[in-house]
């Protein structure tokens, strides 16, 4: 018997991040890094299920429960290869509801909470072929590729033949950079060294301690005061060195003129790009800033507020963004990513995917991996972002050894989350909350 979706259950899910100011930004003073965690039950005798998130930074995360259960009745009693076998009508059909859609379209709550049921159904694929996600995907022929992906209101700028001519010329050495990520992983960036609200002492250790854990890029966020930003951003490069690479994130802070100012004044520091330096909704402005920063050297970065393929079209056409950034989350789940990473290969820009939040690093090891395999064939200028927190609540968390991502192995999409971390951040009523509520009354 086929394995049929027997129930979909959403749980709101949320870590104190804010207590100790990890993920701070200019934009995000005190985040607690939140899941809505879905689980599809079936009916397989074995008890298997299908997990996927979405992440958010904390208040809000009720909202995208609410979504995950207005949409769970189109998925209930479907069959897992009634889904696989045309996943591109079953990706369209949860999108173009008559009367949710209202509430996007592709976009915002909506969309989040589709890219956690979307991204639970390729987890229990892969589980039941007994695959990692990233494998399942590679071992995919093209065709079959083409006909997961989304491709309305993107064919002015590619179409399913064009796709299919990308994924075909990659596949005679596919096998070759398969042998490569599984012996030497992935190229990653951290993170970690430089939230905004870390104090100065903590930035320096902390780059220290990531050169002698063999990082070679490094991000720091900034945003908020000109000046301290030069300090902070010159700082990083005393600690880092000459060779090793340098980014900034604004996460949106900045006006278009103001961010082509502030970036001037941070050049001496030799950044390889500004992520998010205007609004994300800002094509023309982002095209505006590429253009005058491209004589220092420094390229725009952008995509983990960019809410589908039809901005990313766009960011991509107007010659926006030097780099790539999808999130595995705010798009419509890894069918629309597909979408994504192709039109990026299409206008040969590199993939740097966003991985800044809970689960996410799970996540986007796999997409990345399969792009280089499969889609781009390279690794140029090619970087995934890491953030050194909350792993330990993943049954397979992901790993990185000298800066680069070690090829998960276990069947899935990585995301499966411990019982225990489940019972114990449920939010509001989880033990870490009630502590919390206590602990931060006293204060």
């Amino acid at each position: 018997m086929p394995i049929t979706i027997t129930e979909v259950v959403a749980l709101d899910v949320r870590f104190p991040t804010s207590d100790s100011l990890d993920g701070s930004d200019a934009m995000n003073e005190r985040p607690d890094y939140s899941a809505t965690y879905v689980t599809l039950r079936t009916s397989g005798s074995d008890g298997l299920e299908g997990h996927g998130i979405t992440f958010t930074t904390g208040r809000g995360n009720e909202l995208c429960v609410a979504a995950v259960k207005a949409l769970g009745p189109m998925v209930v009693g479907r069959t897992l290869p009634s889904i696989v076998d045309d996943f591109a009508a079953f990706w369209y059909e949860l999108v173009g509801d008559g009367q949710l859609r209202w509430v996007g379209p592709e976009k915002g709550v909506i969309h989040l909470a589709t890219a956690a049921i979307v991204n639970a159904v390729w987890d229990l694929y892969a589980k039941v072929e007994g695959k990692p996600l990233w494998k399942l995907l590679v071992d995919l022929s093209p065709e079959a590729l083409v006909r997961v992906i989304p491709f309305r209101y993107i064919t002015d700028a590619l179409t399913p033949d064009e796709a299919l001519d990308i994924l075909r010329r990659q596949a005679p050495t596919r096998a070759v950079r398969e042998a490569e990520m599984r012996e030497h992983g992935y190229p990653a960036y951290t993170t970690s060294t430089g939230w905004l609200g870390y104090p100065d002492d903590k930035v320096r250790r902390l780059c220290r301690e990531g050169v002698a854990a063999g990082w070679q890029h490094f991000k720091i966020k900034v945003g908020v005061d000109l000046a301290a930003d030069v300090r902070r951003v010159s700082m990083v490069r005393e600690e880092i060195g000459d060779d090793r690479m340098l980014m900034v994130d604004a996460n949106q802070a900045w006006d278009v003129d103001q961010a082509i100012e502030w970036m001037r004044a941070l050049a001496p520091a030799r950044p390889l790009w500004i992520e998010e330096p205007t609004s994300p909704d800002d094509i023309l402005g982002h095209a505006r800033i590429a253009r005058a920063l491209e004589p220092l050297g420094i390229r725009v970065a952008t995509g983990e507020h960019a809410h589908n393929r039809v901005m990313f079209k766009q960011f991509l056409r107007a010659d926006a963004i030097g780099f790539c950034q999808i999130d595995s989350c705010r798009l419509g789940g890894v069918n629309e990513v597909l979408a994504v990473l192709l039109l990026a290969a299409r206008f040969r820009v590199p993939v740097c995917p966003h991985a800044g939040g809970v689960g996410l690093c799970e996540y986007v090891q796999h997409l990345a991996i399969f792009d280089y395999i499969a889609v781009s064939g390279s690794l140029d200028e090619r970087v995934v972002e890491y953030v050194d927190h909350l792993h330990e609540h993943f049954v397979a968390p992901a790993i990185v050894r000298n800066g680069r991502y070690v090829a998960p192995t276990a069947p899935g999409y990585s995301i499966t989350m411990r019982p225990e971390s489940l019972r114990r951040f449920a939010f509001p009523g989880g033990e870490a909350w009630t502590a919390a509520v206590g602990a931060r009354a006293g204060r």
